[in-house]
């Protein structure tokens, strides 16, 4: 599965580089291409990015990378109430 959501990251990062090139880059297209190729880049950046964060999930599941430095909820409370006291 992750290398599926690897592939789908490829494909979406270059379909942002793609479309934002030519939504910023484009001469002779009308505005409604314009705004189409705009969409498309939108699209294809909130792609990557859900596909980037959901291998970076399941790298720090399978151990590959560090898990983040993120307190659980107790632990953050407990610290929270220690610390107002």
């Amino acid at each position: 599965m992750t290398k599926f959501v690897a592939i789908l990251n490829v494909i979406a990062w270059s379909g942002f580089w793609a479309f934002g090139y030519l939504a910023l880059t484009a001469d002779g297209l009308s505005d409604k291409q314009i705004v189409i190729a705009a969409l498309l880049a939108f699209a294809g950046f909130v792609g990557g990015i859900l596909a980037y964060m959901k291998l970076v999930r399941a790298a720090e599941a399978s151990g590959y990378a560090r898990k983040s430095n993120q307190l659980d909820a107790e632990t953050r409370n407990r610290a929270h109430a220690k610390g107002a006291s």
